[in-house]
């Protein structure tokens, strides 16, 4: 996993509440830190001992007139699409759910929407392998993410789960992660068996 302040900075917030906030980059910056069910944090509102821990749900990368006009063009040079896509500052939003917060004194976590929202501006990071573990460890977050009205929940947790146990570096570790994941997903979705076999169909182990 990425370490430095710079690789892990996925961009700042643009505006927020305590169910999730948006933050912007430049487009020509995106990579893996922007995927969908990515964990992200930000601090809250006048105090960085708290960082509120999301999931990225919708990455957009937003038009402009010259984009408009290049794409009603017959014909585009390959040059002119290259400095469209990798000079200039084409903003992107990506959208994050809240479904947690941690304490950087003690690395502490609580699977609840945090107190406040992160101010605007605020640098907003990929968290570390380390930080996913540990928030991970119990799936108290799950009906957070599953009861979000505003998302594609049942694709995010997937994502997020499958997203997860890729920080577990052994194979039977993976494994055991995922068999936990879909036992709480189970006693979460019991009263809906449809929806419940897609989800688990979106994590069962290739």
């Amino acid at each position: 996993m990425v370490g430095t302040q710079e690789q892990l900075m996925v961009g700042r917030v643009l505006r927020a509440s305590t169910r999730g906030f948006a933050c912007g980059t430049q487009s020509n910056r995106v990579d893996n830190k922007h995927d969908f069910g990515a964990f992200v944090s930000a601090p809250i509102a006048n105090d960085d001992t708290i960082q509120a821990v999301g999931l990225i749900y919708a990455v957009e990368i937003k038009d402009d007139l010259l984009v408009n006009e290049l794409v009603m063009a017959d014909a585009v040079n390959a040059s002119i699409l290259r400095d469209q896509r990798e000079n200039r500052m084409v903003p992107m939003e990506i959208s994050v759910l809240n479904i947690g917060y941690r304490y950087t004194a003690n690395g502490a976590v609580v699977h609840s929407l945090p107190p406040r929202p992160p101010m605007s501006l605020s640098q907003v990071d990929l968290c570390t392998s380390e930080v996913i573990l540990e928030f991970t460890r119990r799936q108290d977050f799950f009906p957070l993410v599953l009861n979000a009205a505003e998302v594609p929940s049942d694709d995010l947790l997937a994502a997020a789960i499958r997203y997860a146990s890729w920080q577990h570096d052994d194979q039977q570790a993976r494994y055991e992660f995922l068999v936990r994941c879909g036992r709480a997903i189970a006693r979460q979705l019991s009263h809906d068996l449809k929806r419940l076999e897609h989800v688990l169909a979106l994590i069962r182990p290739a």
